[in-house]
Parts: C-alpha cells; structure tokens; sequence
C-alpha cells in the first residue's frame, strides 16, 4: 500500500484528535519503532488496519466511520495536491467515471509498482452512475468515504447504496446526484 496513504492517515488523526492519539495509536499497533511513513513507501496494508483499530479503540468510533471520515478526508487532500486531475470536470459522477482512465493511469507512471484497486463503471446517464470497485484489500469503507468526499467537494448531493459483493473487497455502488 502507498505510503501517502500512512502520511494522510497519521495527519487526519493529528489534525481531528491530536498528536498524542496519532502517537499513541502507533504505539498499540505495534509500529511505534516503524512510524517512519514515508509517502513514496511501500507498506503492508494490515499495518493500516493495525492503526485503524487502535483508533478505534482509542475514540470509540466504529472502525467503518472512522475508515469512511479518512476516505473523505483523503479525497480532499488529493483536491489540494492534485489540482489537475480536476481541471475540466463539472460534476461528481463525471469525475468518478474517469478515474481508471485518468487519475490511475497517472498514479502508475508515478508509481508503477503500486497496486491500486479498480473502478469499473457498469453504467452511467446524467444523475446515477453504477461502479464496481474490486481490491486485493479489504478497503470498501474506504472507495465509499472517497465517493462521499467527491460529491462534497464537486457540491453534489449524493446518495450512496452500497452491496458489498466479497466482503469488502468487492463492492458495488450505485451512486446518485440528487
């Protein structure tokens, strides 16, 4: 898993809960003598798990809101830090619909040895667009908090059902602007 994904993580919970949470959560996963995250790393995504437990416990937040609330919060960094991906996209469900063919071809130049879940878009028209995400990853809370974050930052209104096919790693959105 990309280390960007870490350094994200570790500053949403500086920046919502402290730096003693960020610091104590790395001590109780277990990777207090490892935290030396780096964003162009490549880390076991277990370890991101490890972390979002110990959050958990720490906050009493259900692990599924807190990995929703990061998907969001992620979405927003890659606004700030990716202003391009965005030039030229009026609308939630148009920007979602171009993310394999976009935003993940650019992050395999970047990285080619990531490995990125996929995006399959099943159908779209104006207001409803259907996707299937698929991961060796157990990160459906995850694409959901992401798909949440884009509509929040396009202004969109969505509504977001959600059949998880395999678990987590397998799951189909129906995602409609309202």
């Amino acid at each position: 898993m990309l280390g960007a994904v870490f350094t994200e993580f570790l500053e949403m919970v500086e920046d919502k809960f402290s730096f003693d949470v960020a610091d104590k959560i790395l001590e109780e996963a277990g990777l207090a003598d490892n935290s030396s995250f780096t964003a162009v790393g490549n880390y076991d995504h277990g370890q991101m798990v490890k972390l979002v437990v110990a959050l958990s416990k720490e906050t009493n937040m259900e692990i599924d809101d807190l990995i929703k609330t990061f998907g969001a919060h992620l979405f927003g960094q890659f606004v700030q830090k990716y202003p391009m991906f965005f030039d030229n996209v009026d609308s939630s469900l148009d920007f979602l619909q171009g993310i394999e063919d976009k935003i993940h071809t650019e992050v395999r130049k970047l990285y080619p040895h990531a490995e990125l879940p996929s995006f399959e878009c099943v159908r779209h028209s104006d207001n409803v667009l259907e996707m299937n995400y698929s991961s060796t990853r157990p990160f459906g809370d995850l694409a959901h908090g992401l798909i949440a974050g884009c509509g929040e930052h396009f202004n969109d209104n969505l509504t977001i059902q959600r059949i998880d096919l395999d678990g987590s790693n397998h799951v189909h959105f129906i995602i409609s602007k309202e």
